[in-house]
C-alpha cells in the first residue's frame, strides 16, 4: 500500500511516500520558499540501498503548484516511483490544530473539513495551509483516502486539572480556551519507541522535543498527561524565536506604558524572542559560534534554554511520581550534545546520570546515553513524524 504523507508549513511542504506495512520510505522531499523568490524542491529517491537526490530551482507561487510538481516527480521520468496517481492509496495530512474534536487519525470528509476551518483562528499560520493542501490532494489523488493526523490529538488524554486554565468556565465553553498541546505526533512516536526499548508498558516518560519550536510532555503508560505548549505554541520552553513562559503582567505593562499594539506584542513574543532575542540568533549552531567568540548574551541564552527544560523535568517528575526515562528528540535534541549535557547536569537527585562518552558517541539512532548506575534512562531518539502519520493512516484503513 502506497501512502503519501504531506506535512505543510506556511511556506513549505515536506513529504514522504511509504510502502506499508513494509515501513519502507520510497522517496522524500521538501518544497521550500513557496510564494517567495528562491523557491526550490529537493527530492530524494531510495532504491536498492542507494539515494538519488534531484534538486529543482523554480518559482512556486502557491501550495497547489508545489503539490503538482511533487506529483510530477513521483510519477514521471527515470526516477518515478509510481506510474499514476491511483497508485497512491492514501494521503496522510499533518494538521496542526484539531481542537477537542479529534483524538486520533481521521478520514477526511466535509464535516471534518468544516471543523478544520472552524479552527483557523486557533492556528492561523498552519490550519489554513493544511486545509489548502487537503483540497489540492483531493483534486490530485482523486481515488485516494484523505486522512488527517492532528498535532493536538495525542494530548487529548490530558486530565482537566492539567488542561483547564484558572479563569471562569465561560471562557472554556464559549471560546474553547484550554491547553491543547502540540508536537503530539513527535511525542507519540518517540515515546512508543522508548516504551519498546524499556520493555514495559507501565512507564513514566518525559519527552523533550527541541527544534525551532520546543515542547516537553509527561507521558504515563503511553498517554500524554501534561505538556508545556498550551492554547497556542508560545508557552513553555525557550525556543528559537518564541519566548516561552512569560508573566502576563509584562504584556499589560508594555501596552500601558510603551504603547505596544497587539500585533507588535505578537511579533515580539513569537518572532523576536527566545534564542534570537537573548542570544542574537535562532539557530543553535550560530549561538555556539557566538559563545566561542566570547559573546555573553549567547551564553546566557543557552543557560536560559537549559534551565527552563530542567524546571519542567522537575515539575513533570512530580506529576508522574517518578521517571523511568527522559527522551531528547528533534533537531537540537538529537544533534546538540552540549544541550543534553547541560540539561542533565545536577539532576542526580532525580536519578538522572549522563554518560559523557555515550553522549558524544550518539549516531542518529535510538541510543541510551545514561550511566550504567543511572536510575533513569536518558534516551536520544530520532523523531519521524512522517512515518508516524503513515503508520496511523495504515492502522486506520486496516
Amino acid at each position: 500500500m502506497n501512502i503519501l504523507v504531506i506535512n505543510s508549513g506556511s511556506s513549505s511542504i515536506k513529504y514522504q511516500l511509504f510502502k506499508m506495512p513494509l515501513q519502507q520510505a520510497v522517496c522524500s522531499g521538501l518544497v521550500e520558499r513557496i510564494g517567495i523568490e528562491g523557491s526550490f524542491i529537493k527530492h530524494s529517491v531510495f532504491k536498492n540501498q542507494e539515494k538519488t537526490v534531484i534538486e529543482i530551482e523554480a518559482f512556486i507561487s502557491n501550495h497547489g503548484e508545489g503539490l503538482k510538481q511533487v506529483l510530477a516527480l513521483l510519477s514521471e521520468g527515470e526516477h518515478a516511483v509510481i506510474s499514476k496517481p491511483e497508485d497512491v492509496v492514501a494521503v496522510g495530512h499533518r494538521v496542526v490544530h484539531g481542537g477537542e474534536h479529534f483524538a486520533g487519525a481521521t478520514l477526511i470528509n466535509d464535516e471534518v473539513k468544516q471543523q478544520i476551518r472552524k479552527l483557523f483562528s486557533l492556528a492561523p499560520l498552519h490550519n489554513p495551509v493544511n486545509y489548502k493542501c487537503i483540497e489540492v490532494a483531493e483534486q490530485t489523488f482523486t481515488s485516494a483516502k484523505q486522512v488527517a493526523v492532528f498535532d493536538t490529538a495525542f494530548h487529548q488524554t490530558i486530565p482537566r486539572q492539567a488542561f483547564r486554565y484558572a479563569i471562569p468556565e465561560w471562557y472554556y465553553k464559549e471560546h474553547s480556551i484550554r491547553v491543547y498541546g502540540f508536537h503530539g505526533t513527535s511525542h507519540k512516536y518517540v515515546s512508543e519507541q522508548a516504551i519498546h526499548s524499556l520493555g514495559k508498558a507501565d512507564s513514566k516518560i518525559i519527552s523533550i522535543h527541541l527544534g525551532n519550536g520546543c515542547s516537553i510532555t509527561a507521558i504515563k503508560n503511553g498517554q500524554s498527561i501534561d505538556t508545556s505548549m498550551g492554547f497556542g505554541p508560545l508557552s513553555g520552553l525557550v525556543m528559537g524565536t518564541r519566548s516561552g513562559d512569560i508573566d502576563p503582567s509584562v504584556i499589560f505593562h508594555l501596552m500601558e506604558h510603551a504603547g505596544y499594539t497587539l500585533e507588535q506584542l505578537s511579533t515580539l513574543l513569537n518572532k523576536q524572542s527566545g534564542l534570537l532575542g537573548v542570544g542574537g540568533s535562532s539557530d543553535m549552531r550560530d549561538i555556539r559560534k557566538l559563545i566561542s567568540e566570547g559573546n555573553e548574551n549567547a551564553k546566557l541564552a543557552i543557560e536560559l534554554y537549559a534551565y527552563r527544560i530542567k524546571k519542567f523535568i522537575g515539575s513533570y517528575a512530580a506529576v508522574l511520581n517518578g521517571i523511568d526515562a527522559i527522551i531528547f528528540t528533534a533537531g537540537v535534541g538529537e544533534n546538540d550534545l552540549e544541550i543534553r549535557a547541560a540539561v542533565c547536569k545536577e539532576l542526580s537527585y532525580l536519578g538522572i546520570e549522563l554518560d559523557e562518552a555515550k553522549n558524544k558517541g550518539y549516531k542518529q539512532e535510538l541510543t541510551d546515553i545514561s550511566r550504567a548506575d543511572s536510575k533513569v534512562k536518558i534516551l536520544v531518539i530520532p523523531t519521524n513524524e512522517e512515518y508516524e502519520i503513515a503508520s496511523q493512516c495504515f492502522n486506520l484503513l486496516n
